[in-house]
């Protein structure tokens, strides 16, 4: 009987074997039951998100070319941006993610979602621009914030920077965003959306050199877009630097004696045509436009009278005023209508059919008797006035072309206007009448009809300077690549002789002597000791009396006050500087144009070491 007793240790093994074969197969259960969770029920997310986990090719930008004056200093350069983007893929839901970054660095989410609009459909995998340029504050809350922020991140890209606030602000001109219409015109090779371009001055006209070529690189990213590693690596190629030909110190003190005016300075090398200064009135801050200008500081901008965002130097147009009695003189004594000889009296008017036209003496009993010298150099208009009925406008017009009014003078600059040299085929295409003898009279005294702009006046002067020559004026002397070397170079380039014979420029010469150095000159009270300039002061009439209508200065509303002129070079007898000023609505060449030359060619004869500091 006892061999059928159950032995219990054995029984015991059975249990336990029973529960563990349990244990395992229920492992198993669970294992495949998740199995199927992440196979079948999860497997497209996890498919989806495996997918992210992978590389993709990010662009590097290029630096933009530096810009230098005519001795090395630095006037524009680059500088950090945190760029905050997102991509869209990775920032799902998109509307959370933009929630959280606008309440987190205090940016409007109308704002970001213009600028994920603006960038159309089919780039969910592109970076977009939420925001340029932010600042090291909000840098560091996206930073903090990262993981609570999937799709977007920061990228440190180089920005422009202009060094001078306001300083030749028309001259280099200032950075904006491509638009459609320029990214289909094709001139602009490897430039995309977003991307910034020259849109004014400097930076439009050599946009082809100052813009770099992209860089990219190859990473690997997470499901949320964070970059795990680099993998591969294109370095950029920094665009061309700029040397230019104006003396950053020289614009700087034209622009100081243009403070609290409206108007422009143009200073060239007569030996040349080399632009030393273009300062243009009021100016405005270039870095406004970096990352988009605020739509309050462009009304700014567009409201102010004084047209800040013209560049007055070259798109402003002027009646020359008594400035042109040179070209009347070139005109006179190169046909032979006047010569050293030739006098006019002068009782401060003169009479032409049934109007009296006033000379600028007229209250103080006018010149007296005048000759061309005399003429010039007290700038009577009597003795013009005269000189203009014999020439005629005809005549006159062919010497204003030949000295290169009425037509662009060339600088590689854009919106360059061309003035206006009348005609009487103009008027009578223009305005369909016949032109008139007093017409003449207020040409031949650059009023009426003609219009120039401050550098062809300055081109004018520096040729009467140097002899004869017309140079067109130049900006850029030389293009340097990242190694150093000398891409391009700009060679002085002239464009023709002003129509006057060394006799007759000698003439005019001495007359413009005589405004600054002689004892009655019209610019006398700015000569400077050591030195001797030669020039010629112009008031261009802006308001127009009606026939018997009373002249009254006091209480005249600014807007219709005279331009003040002035033209001049120095020194005198082998000048290095030649200068056009214009002043809007200052009154008095004499009196508010000149002294703003003055200061001018003493700094830069001092500069040269002509001239001792301090001296004028």
């Amino acid at each position: 009987m006892g061999q059928f007793t159950k032995n219990p240790d054995k029984e015991w093994i059975k249990q336990r074997l029973m529960a563990t074969s349990l244990c395992i197969m229920m492992v198993f259960v669970l294992l495949f039951l998740r199995l199927i969770y992440l196979q079948v029920i999860k497997g497209e997310e996890y498919r989806r998100l495996s997918e992210k986990n992978s590389v993709r090719l990010k662009s590097i930008k290029s630096s933009r070319g530096l810009i230098f004056d005519r001795y090395g200093n630095l006037l524009v350069e680059n500088r950090p941006s945190f760029n905050l983007k997102i991509v869209l893929e990775d920032a799902r839901p998109v509307e959370e993610t933009l929630k959280k970054v606008s309440s987190l660095i205090n940016i409007s989410n109308e704002i970001l979602l213009e600028n994920i609009e603006k960038a159309g459909n089919g780039a969910f995998y592109k970076p977009l621009i939420l925001k340029k340029d932010i600042s090291r504050e909000q840098l560091a809350i996206v930073e903090a914030h990262k993981f609570d922020l999937p799709g977007i991140h920061i990228d440190i890209e180089p920005t422009r920077h202009y060094i001078h606030k306001k300083s030749a602000a028309h001259l280099l001109g200032y950075l904006g965003e491509i638009n459609g219409d320029e990214l289909k015109s094709g001139k602009y090779p490897g430039v995309r959306t977003g991307d910034s371009i020259g849109k004014e001055g400097i930076e439009k006209s050599y946009e082809r050199f100052l813009q770099g070529k992209r860089g990219g690189k190859q990473v690997e990213v997470d499901a949320n877009g964070r970059i795990i590693k680099e993998l591969k690596r294109v370095e950029p190629v920094s665009g061309k630097d700029l040397h230019l030909t104006i003396d950053l110190a020289l614009q700087q003190t034209a622009e100081e004696q243009l403070k609290d005016k409206d108007g422009s300075v143009v200073a060239l090398d007569p030996a040349n045509g080399d632009v030393l200064v273009m300062a243009s009135s009021p100016s405005f801050d270039q870095n406004d436009f970096i990352g988009g200008i605020s739509k309050k500081k462009w009304k700014v901008l567009m409201d102010d009278p004084g047209k800040p965002m013209s560049n007055k130097a070259i798109q402003a147009e002027y009646p020359p005023a008594s400035t042109y009695k040179i070209i009347t003189s070139f005109a006179g004594l190169e046909e032979k209508l006047i010569d050293l000889n030739t006098k006019a009296y002068c009782p401060g008017y003169m009479n032409y059919g049934n109007r009296m036209y006033r000379c600028w003496m007229y209250k103080r009993g006018g010149h007296g008797e005048v000759n061309i010298v005399k003429g010039l150099a007290e700038s009577c208009d009597v003795f013009y006035y005269q000189a203009g009925e014999k020439i005629g406008v005809d005549t006159l017009a062919q010497y204003a072309k030949g000295s290169g009014l009425g037509k662009k003078t060339g600088i590689m600059l854009a919106n360059e206007r061309s003035g206006l040299v009348p005609t009487s085929q103009w008027k009578k295409k223009r305005f369909n009448e016949p032109w008139q003898g007093g017409e003449t009279l207020s040409i031949s005294i650059g009023q009426g009809f003609n219009l120039v702009t401050p550098l062809q006046m300055a081109v004018v002067i520096a040729a009467v300077g140097n002899g004869g020559t017309l140079y067109k004026p130049r900006i850029l002397k030389t293009v340097v690549d990242t190694n150093g070397e000398v891409i391009k170079k700009t060679e002085p380039e002239i464009t023709g002789g002003l129509p006057a014979s060394k006799e007759t420029l000698k003439i005019v010469k001495q007359g413009l002597l005589n405004v600054v150095q002689g004892r009655h000159g019209s610019a006398r009270q700015i000569k400077i000791k050591g030195t001797q300039i030669a020039g010629k002061t112009g008031t261009a009439q802006v308001y127009s009396r009606k026939k018997g209508e009373k002249f009254i200065k006091k209480g005249l509303a600014k807007t219709l006050r005279d331009h003040a002129w002035f033209v001049c070079y120095a020194p005198a007898n082998d000048p290095i500087i030649a200068i056009a000023v214009m002043i809007e609505h200052g009154e008095s060449g004499s009196r508010t144009a000149a002294p703003v030359a003055k200061k001018i060619i003493a700094k830069y004869l001092q500069s040269k070491g002509i001239l001792k500091e301090n001296e004028e």
